[in-house]
């Protein structure tokens, strides 16, 4: 048995950035799909602020916001995993 005792902060916190920005890439096509369809039952004079922000916007704007929040609470969660594991001992693995 190995035991992770210390995770890196920034580690974490790139894991979280490019693991939640691809995601929020996945949810962001999804998102324009769906709100495409929805975008047809709105009057043409709102359809640029719909399009705007729920359109291809949603391809740009969610995964630069789901990577940097991804990110953040990586980081936030391994320094509380290092503060916990400093109490208890760290995680048991077995590595194969």
């Amino acid at each position: 048995m190995a035991t992770i005792k210390h995770i890196g902060p920034g580690s974490a916190f790139k894991i979280g950035l490019v693991l939640y920005g691809f995601m929020g890439l996945l949810l962001g096509i999804l998102f324009a799909l769906v709100s495409k369809v929805g975008g047809s039952f709105i009057l043409p004079a709102e359809a640029s602020v719909w399009r705007m922000f729920f359109g291809v916007g949603a391809i740009v704007f969610m995964p630069i916001c789901y990577g940097i929040l991804g990110g953040v609470f990586g980081a936030i969660g391994a320094v509380v995993y290092n503060l916990v594991a400093g109490w208890v001992g760290g995680l048991e693995v077995d590595i194969n």
